[in-house]
């Protein structure tokens, strides 16, 4: 079972990947484009995102070799295209055939309130709405379970565990 932790920049994703990885005690997919930016001192163009898309994917099919079970991916190639999408307009067709390709079982799409924490890597903190009602409409695309997770940082947490645990058991 694949889960995807995702949605606007400082919604608590990586917080809630980490914190769910911990209580499962599995490993996580971390967010690559992270690493990629810390390579590059936060700069990139277009063309990297096709990088990121391909290092995120890399990540992902090593942490399914080593925890076949539950898969906790902090974002995965919906992220870049809705960035892609929201930056430049359009997204690079590989990107988007792969994040069919590698769809997940369930998204927890990460509400927008909760405050706003400045990061070297982080672009829009006055779009989080807006970019929130993107996710909305890109994640129908995928024919996935979706649920919003919001509120206050440990009542993310407990929503996310009884949701992880309910699927795991149906």
């Amino acid at each position: 079972m694949k889960v995807v932790i995702t949605g606007p920049e400082s919604t608590g994703k990586s917080w809630l990947c980490q914190n769910l990885a911990k209580h499962y005690n599995i490993p996580y997919v971390e967010e690559y484009a992270r690493m990629y930016l810390a390579q590059t001192n936060g700069q990139y163009k277009e063309e990297d995102l096709l990088k990121i898309a391909d290092g995120q994917t890399t990540l992902e099919k090593q942490i399914i070799d080593q925890s076949p079970g539950l898969v906790l991916c902090d974002t995965g190639l919906e992220v870049i295209r809705v960035w892609s999408e929201w930056k430049y307009g359009h997204c690079n067709k590989k990107i988007i055939d792969n994040s069919f390709k590698y769809k997940p079982d369930l998204f927890l799409l990460m509400k927008p309130d909760v405050p706003w924490f400045p990061d070297p890597f982080r672009e829009n903190p006055d779009d989080r709405d807006a970019l929130f009602k993107k996710y909305q409409e890109v994640l129908k695309e995928y024919e996935v379970k979706v649920i919003e997770i919001g509120d206050y940082w440990s009542a993310r947490l407990h929503t996310a565990i009884a949701l992880i645990d309910q699927l795991k058991s149906e």
